[in-house]
């Protein structure tokens, strides 16, 4: 396949103005959360490194406020505060960030999560050209009770209608939209880039040795199904520790339960949230890695481990087949028993090592063919320019 270039001219040498474009709806660069927020950094920082003026809105309670209005890698910080609430601070500050960006002339909005769907009109009522992204069907996580679900179910029907377009991030989710109406609806998928680590501090600190352990990286909610892989794993019986990475705000009674189920394993290990090298470093040197969320569409964590090279053992949901193909094993929805017969049979099976290096090479190179960043910043790049050439 040939490589992506910058978008730098029309196609006959003209050159092109630079877009100004502005990221809403994440916690912030740099990414210290999850998978918008990884989302936010690599493609604000590819665009503006082909020229673009590119400026992300960060919560307060994520970024440093002193950050505000300087940059980062080349991107524009506004630092804006939000409430310390489940439901209202991404809807809260989203909506703040609309105002503050209406009077500042920006071309395109790329605005994240479904739940934001109310400052589109702000938006659009400037001039500016929108493009809603969502991550998965967010009125089935089991975390929203059922204020939450209908809010999403709302966002579902009015989002679509407010927006220019829709951005799914797997054809599963597209498919889903327009089979429920949604005609302006195209899919972008996320990218992920192998780690660039040589050092092994981190796994020190954690306890663990290179190819020594079995990795699990999530937002510890209910919908990513970490006490699946803790059963199922406690259950496996296989001789190397399980490193869980993760933390979540608002979770305290399931991250408790979390700790219960291990609580008879002295080798499930809470790593914590981990970031940049050190989480490059914890994905680079695992023996295997489980995906077990059940909601969403592409998952960030699933491409970087698949990109790093380690051998997969995913939950069994489309949405997980188009990504990993046969590149991993699967195991059967939400079923601890069938991963704990799945962790042994890649971890202790005649031939695992062999094994595991294939498909690790194999997802390795699906994530280069389907996956990369490059590509996908050249295709929001493309959908940028088209709205606004529709102005």
């Amino acid at each position: 396949m040939e490589a992506d270039r910058p978008d730098s001219s029309t196609g006959t040498g003209a050159p092109v103005r630079p877009l100004r474009i502005a990221i809403l709806g994440t916690r912030g660069i740099p990414a210290n959360y999850g998978g918008f927020e990884t989302f936010a950094e690599q493609l604000a920082t590819r665009l503006a490194a082909r020229g673009h003026d590119v400026t992300v809105y960060c919560r307060a309670g994520n970024v440093d406020p002193r950050l505000d209005r300087t940059t980062y890698r080349g991107v524009n910080l506004v630092v804006l505060p939000a409430p310390r609430s489940k439901h209202l601070e991404t809807v809260v500050h989203t909506w703040r960030s609309a105002w503050h960006a209406r009077r500042a002339g920006y071309d395109f909005a790329l605005v994240c999560n479904s739940a934001n769907f109310l400052s589109l009109p702000v938006l659009r009522a400037a001039g500016i050209r929108t493009a809603l992204a969502i991550d998965g069907i967010e009125s089935e996580r089991r975390k929203w009770g059922v204020l939450g679900r209908n809010v999403y179910r709302m966002a579902g029907v009015l989002g679509p209608r407010w927006t220019d377009v829709v951005i799914a991030d797997c054809a599963v989710i597209e498919r889903w939209l327009r089979a429920r109406g949604v005609t302006n609806v195209e899919m972008i998928a996320y990218g992920a880039s192998a780690p660039q680590v040589a050092s092994s501090d981190v796994l020190a600190r954690v306890g663990v040795s290179a190819q020594g352990y079995v990795l699990y990286v999530s937002r510890l909610e209910p919908e990513n199904n970490a006490d699946v892989v803790i059963r199922g794993f406690v259950e496996s019986d296989v001789p190397y520790p399980l490193v869980v990475v993760g933390d979540a705000p608002y979770a305290d009674a399931y991250k408790a339960q979390l700790r219960a189920l291990a609580a008879g394993s002295e080798r499930v290990i809470f790593a914590g949230a981990i970031y940049g090298r050190g989480y490059d470093e914890l994905r680079a040197h695992a023996a295997c890695y489980v995906q077990a969320t059940d909601v969403g569409g592409t998952h960030p964590a699933l491409l970087e481990a698949m990109a790093a090279g380690r051998a997969v053992i995913a939950n069994d949901i489309p949405e997980h087949r188009e990504v990993l193909g046969d590149a991993g094993w699967y195991y059967a929805k939400n079923d601890p028993h069938d991963l704990a017969r799945r962790l042994r049979e890649v971890m202790l099976g005649p031939d695992a090592a062999a094994s595991r290096a294939a498909r690790a090479d194999a997802a390795r190179r699906r994530v280069a063919e389907h996956y990369d960043w490059e590509q996908v910043t050249s295709a929001y790049e493309r959908l940028a320019r088209g709205l606004v050439a529709r102005s």
